[in-house]
């Protein structure tokens, strides 16, 4: 008998892959913005400034998740015609943006005073209101990401950025403080939302349908509720760190912390924008293509974050030095265990994207359940023993010990194969111990310039994984791709 062909991914997988590269290069601008941005407010402001702003981001990220109760997510993968379902799908997205704001509006004060700052209060109240703008394009930008157009997606946030950046710039120059983050991040989102209109091309219209409404709200409600608690782990440090340590130290907490966000900010953010979506389309067809896709896609996002990983955790002290000045080297000890929570932080969230378009959105609520069980007493604990560091270490445990299997476990109980991926793990692992020791052994023999470590040490480290980790046959293909693009005249 014959043997059947397996699943025929590539269609998706080439929608999926012009996604990523557009979602990633887009996201890749943005960030080099945002960080050419946080280098010129880190000269301008205070640590007590970006302490007040980790009290409000971190009611700010979770007030996005859950603004829509999920919708966004279940337009994503929604099985049908988007037409149908737009007009209820948009005004479940604004009750719900218009009554969790005017919650956070009451609540600001007790929340600031929970985290230790009583000054964020103000704050709290402008950065929250990001959330009534993505209520209005949250339908539009899920059809963006639906249709894989995230290059459209991409330019809507630059251009959000690009009125971001100055605003925060000119208020931070004339003594606005934590001010500045808040409006100019609100600025930026009214702009981005404007694009996004303007690129959905979708009919603006309300409307309700109970049975339509009841299916949203059924795949809704849970995804929220797992991504929420993804958000609130992320944040919850701050809370605790503000509470127990202050202002000061929260504003050092803050700045390791956005330094170790960086990879799954670029990385993380393009590969979300296309993975529900993605994930979504495979399980249409089985279980056996979902499975396929994810032991293709879990080897090179290990790859491409692991030797990151280690050279912010060896290198951190002259990483941190050098691009932000010696005032904030108190960072630098927190980074070393916050890039390994980075790692499993790019896992964990890849997890939780399997399951919502595997349609598992309640194993997503019970996987981080049982990481917060673990991750908030261990940072607690870890802060009153060793203060910033204690809460990076407290959060790295419970992120290895129990987010990891966890999400494991769940992927595989939803019916993906992980198994056949582990052979493709072997090569990233081992170049990470050579990364590792080629780079401590450069850092040792440069020690006393931060910029000759991160050049000689880092360079040398990265080489070395290349070296092991990218195949003779994988430097052919690409080597000639690149002479193909080359014009002819030139070779």
């Amino acid at each position: 008998m014959a043997e059947q062909p397996g699943p025929d991914i590539s269609d998706i997988g080439r929608k999926a892959g012009r996604g990523a590269v557009w979602s990633f290069l887009g996201t890749l601008v943005t960030r080099a913005g945002s960080f050419i941005l946080g280098l010129i407010l880190a000269r301008l402001l205070a640590p007590e400034d970006f302490g007040i702003y980790a009290v409000a981001l971190a009611a700010t990220q979770f007030v996005m998740v859950v603004k829509d109760v999920g919708v966004m997510s279940a337009v994503v993968q929604w099985r049908g015609r988007l037409e149908d379902i737009a007009p209820t799908a948009t005004t479940l997205t604004m009750i719900s943006a218009l009554g969790l704001y005017g919650i956070f509006w009451v609540g600001a004060p007790y929340f600031s005073a929970l985290a230790g700052s009583a000054e964020a209060t103000s704050v709290v109240r402008i950065l929250t209101a990001v959330i009534l703008v993505e209520a209005v394009t949250a339908v539009r930008s899920a059809a963006l990401l639906r249709w894989f157009r995230t290059g459209k997606n991409a330019k809507a946030v630059l251009a959000g950025f690009l009125v971001n950046a100055p605003v925060a710039i000119v208020l931070a120059v004339n003594g606005a403080g934590a001010y500045s983050f808040a409006w100019g991040q609100l600025a930026g989102a009214v702009v981005t939302g404007v694009f996004m209109l303007l690129y959905a091309r979708l009919p603006y219209r309300f409307g309700f349908d109970r049975q339509i409404a009841a299916k949203l709200l059924r795949f809704g409600i849970p995804s929220a509720a797992g991504i929420a608690l993804e958000i609130m782990l992320l944040n919850v440090g701050y809370i605790i760190v503000g509470n127990i340590m202050g202002d000061a130290w929260l504003g050092f907490y803050l700045m390791a912390f956005n330094v170790s966000s960086w990879v799954p900010g670029i990385i993380g953010s393009a590969i979300r924008m296309v993975s529900i979506a993605g994930f979504s389309r495979l399980a249409e067809r089985d279980e056996e293509s979902l499975s396929l896709g994810v032991q293709r896609t879990v080897p090179l996002l290990i790859a491409m974050v692991l030797p990151l990983a280690v050279f912010m955790a060896l290198l951190a002290h002259p990483l941190i030095i050098f691009i932000y000045g010696p005032k904030w080297e108190l960072a630098a000890g927190v980074l070393r265990f916050l890039a390994v929570l980075m790692v499993v932080r790019m896992l964990t969230s890849f997890a939780l994207d399997i399951l919502n378009g595997q349609g598992a959105t309640r194993s997503t609520v019970w996987m981080n359940l049982g990481h917060a069980a673990a991750m908030i007493p261990a940072v607690i604990v870890g802060t009153h023993l060793d203060g910033i560091r204690g809460a990076a270490v407290g959060q790295a445990a419970a992120a290895v010990l129990v987010a990891l299997p966890l999400a494991v476990l769940a992927v595989q109980r939803a019916g993906v194969r992980l198994a056949p991926a582990l052979p493709g793990l072997v090569r990233p692992a081992a170049g990470a111990l050579v990364c590792a020791a080629v780079m401590l052994g450069l850092a040792l023999l440069t020690q006393g310039s931060p910029l000759v470590q991160l050049i000689v040490a880092g360079g040398g480290g990265l080489l070395a994984y290349v070296l092991v980790v990218v195949t003779r046959d994988q430097f052919h293909i690409v080597s000639d791709r690149l002479v193909r693009l080359l014009p002819a005249r030139a070779r």
